[in-house]
């Protein structure tokens, strides 16, 4: 140093400072001076001093680069004794700029001394540097040298506060985020414990536990635990091997409050139900001031974390459990098969649709309430019958989901454990399902993917009948996304009225004179081609398209019968009637009106259903059927032969005239089955009071057969082909009729 004024010490009247408390954290003050003689003068002058009621540290270095050494390796230095000029004039100024650039450290107080006064830095350096104060060394006296350390460890005090808070309410923050993502009451607890911990700069000693509810004794278990306290978990507070942690917890969850000791938190949380939460904390040290107002924040954003996360919870229940049932659903099997697919827990593994055959109708006929029930006991059924790593879902109203090994979701195994009826009110209920399975594979799509597969699957299954299974395949894929197609180009043909009918006649057996016609269905495409109505009729019945196409032939073939009806004709127009179309609620209404338009009496009008109409449950068919009877309007029941229904059903169904199906007829060459079939339906019709009306016919020795078994009428190609309107009227004028 080349400063030849040393510095001393002036003695002054200032009191003396009592010694601080012992565990008070000392102030950490680095003096920086090539001079040795001012570090002992240093060492002299600040004995014993204290400011804020801690005690001083000091910390030595020689030169400015041992300063910067030290300050790297150093934490919380509060304020520099800087001398100015050490190895160079401006040494001193030099270290300030590493200080705050290199270092970063830009809370740290810096206090400049120098004993030649021409070497005071400039006002903009002082400014530029956030430098705190600058004295020659022959100034600086006890009393003087007390009050610029005051004001300077104040500041660094300060500017360390303002620093805490702010990075304190950054990480309660980011604390909501990390609370949020946890799943139940412990992993939040747990999470809240770190966050404390962490916020309070300690290590995770510590607890946290929960009331189990509101009384005149304290029951609260432990939830969560760190550090020492791990082994606690799971046990009582009352439990603690520390009685005086145990008593503060049982206060803060008693009285609702924080209870704040030297060297412990014990927080209270409030919880839903009576099931608050508390918080155990061993620190080093009491709080200071801007640690508790941090930690009351913290506590009112870990106590709205907690209801937001009972809340999501509920919300999660809601939308993953189905809440009839009890069961997960659509939405957690999705889930849960694509956790398993992450973790590599899905090979061999198959996803099964099981849908309930013609519940809807079983809703229909006994009540929603008796679907419940049997949905319910369906339910109960399989979680019996399936093992524990099986996952059974509902995934519609009458559809169930089904994900586990291969060797256990299989249609075998799922038929067995249906196999038995279900007793419901007392009364046995068969019950028989479709099935739809998509086998996982590596790499393969999705959850929902796989879902959408089993769905195709599941549809491809119906579309072949009740009780069948089908497993998804690429080819079954493709077939369903033909069918999507088919259905899109339906929907273009209804609103571009490509959509025609055409009318094959229907004759008395006796005479061979026209005595009606039926309204047929025709697609012709836009480049000429016709689509079969095998392929396009189910796909509008099961889109509902049905219901339109419906309403528009009834109303079409009724304007074609009304122009050709003479004065005095009694000629007929049948018309298909689907059993969607049926089941409508304005189906009546549809058909006066289509008679009114056509100003045609209904006895012109002939509506043919299937045995399929069924499904409606009888009692409603037959009240619907004496409605159409009441009207004057003719029924018949078509295709007679190829549905489930019953001779007693059919005994109860007030029709006019069944119609015996192609495929009877075609048999009648052939002889065997199919002929009896058609030998015995004649008959029964007559029984019953029904005229019969056989189709199909294409023979001159079928049409000989029926006129031998008494069968009134027939329509077919030896007859007749279906053809367009114009040419049925000039055909009618041929043949007789109109």
């Amino acid at each position: 140093m080349n400063d030849l004024d040393p510095l001393e010490f002036v003695q002054d009247d200032e009191p003396l400072v009592p010694d601080p408390a012992p565990t008070a954290r000392p102030w950490r003050i680095l003096i920086v001076d090539d001079a040795e003689d001012v570090h002992e003068s240093m060492r002299f002058g600040l004995r014993g001093m204290q400011i804020e009621g801690r005690p001083l540290q000091l910390l030595h270095a020689h030169s400015g680069a041992s300063a910067l050494a030290l300050l790297a390796r150093e934490p919380e230095v509060a304020v520099i004794l800087l001398d100015v000029v050490m190895e160079t004039e401006q040494a001193g100024l030099d270290i300030v700029e590493r200080i705050r650039g290199e270092l970063g450290l830009a809370h740290v107080r810096i206090v400049l001394h120098t004993g030649q006064p021409g070497h005071a830095p400039e006002i903009d350096t002082i400014r530029r540097y956030d430098i705190n104060d600058y004295k020659t060394k022959g100034e600086l006296t006890r009393a003087r040298l007390y009050v610029a350390l005051t004001a300077a460890v104040r500041s660094y005090g300060q500017l360390r506060r303002i620093e805490a808070g702010r990075r304190g309410l950054e990480q309660i923050v980011e604390a909501g985020g990390r609370l949020m993502a946890q799943d139940g009451l412990a992993g939040f607890a747990q999470e809240a414990l770190a966050e404390l911990a962490r916020l309070l700069e300690q290590p995770e000693d510590g607890l946290v536990c929960v009331r189990e509810a509101r009384g005149p004794v304290l029951h609260a278990t432990v939830l969560a635990a760190g550090g020492p306290q791990a082994a606690m978990l799971g046990r009582r507070i009352a439990e603690l091997p520390d009685a005086q942690a145990g008593a503060d917890l049982a206060c803060a969850l008693t009285e609702r409050r924080h209870v704040l000791a030297p060297r412990r938190l014990a927080l209270f949380l409030p919880g839903r139900d009576g099931r608050d939460l508390g918080l155990l904390l061993q620190t080093d040290g009491p709080l200071e001031g801007v640690h508790e107002r941090l930690v009351n924040v913290l506590c009112a954003n870990l106590a709205l974390t907690a209801s937001n996360l009972d809340l999501r919870a509920r919300l999660r229940e809601q939308a993953f459990v189905d809440r009839s049932l009890g069961l997960p659903n659509r939405l957690a099997l999705v889930e849960h098969i694509d956790q398993a697919g992450a973790s590599g827990a899905a090979q061999d593994h198959v996803l099964a649709l099981l849908d309930v055959d013609h519940f809807s109708a079983t809703n229909d006929m006994f009540g929603h309430a008796y679907g419940d029930q049997l949905l319910a006991a369906i339910a109960q059924r399989l979680v019996q019958g399936l093992p524990a790593s099986s996952l059974l879902a509902r995934v519609t109203g009458d559809t169930f989901g089904i994900w586990g090994r291969a060797d256990v979701v299989e249609p075998g195994h799922l038929s067995v454990l249906l196999a038995q009826p279900f007793e419901i009110d007392g009364v046995a209920r068969p019950v028989s399902v479709s099935l739809g399975l998509a086998r996982w594979e590596a790499g393969a799509p999705s959850g929902q993917d796989l879902a959408k597969n089993a769905a195709i699957a599941l549809k491809q299954a119906k579309a072949a009948g009740q009780s069948g299974a089908q497993y998804y395949s690429p080819e079954v894929g493709e077939a369903t996304r033909e069918r999507t197609r088919l259905l899109h180009d339906l929907r273009q043909a209804v609103d571009r009225g490509q959509l025609q009918l055409a009318y094959q006649p229907q004759l008395s057996l006796a005479s061979g004179r026209a005595v009606g016609a039926e309204a047929l269905l025709r697609w012709q495409t836009e480049d000429g081609r016709f689509i079969s109505p095998a392929q396009f009729i189910p796909v509008a019945e099961q889109s509902g398209l049905i219901v339109p196409i419906g309403r528009w032939v009834l109303r079409a073939a009724l304007q074609a019968l009304a122009r050709l009806r003479g004065p005095g004709s009694t000629l007929r127009m049948a018309v298909n009637v689907s059993p969607l179309q049926f089941a409508q609620p304005d189906f009546l209404d549809d058909v006066d009106e289509a008679l009114g338009q056509a100003q045609l009496p209904p006895e012109a009008l002939e509506l043919e259903i299937t045995e399929s109409v069924a499904v409606m449950g009888l009692e409603r068919v037959a009240a619907v059927l004496r409605a159409i009877k009441a009207r004057g309007i003719a029924v018949a029941i078509d295709d007679f032969g190829t549905g489930f229904s019953s001779l007693s059903y059919l005994d109860r169904l007030p029709a006019d005239r069944l119609k015996i199906d192609r495929a009877f007829v075609s048999a009648l060459d052939a002889g065997g089955a199919g002929a009896r079939i058609a030998e015995m339906i004649v008959p029964l019709g007559r029984r019953l009071g029904m005229q019969v009306l056989a189709e199909g016919v294409e023979t001159q020795a079928q049409a000989a057969q029926l006129r031998q078994l008494g069968c009134d009428e027939v329509q077919g190609y030896l007859y007749a082909r279906p053809m367009p309107l114009d040419a049925l009227g000039a055909w009618l004028a041929e043949h007789g009729g109109g």
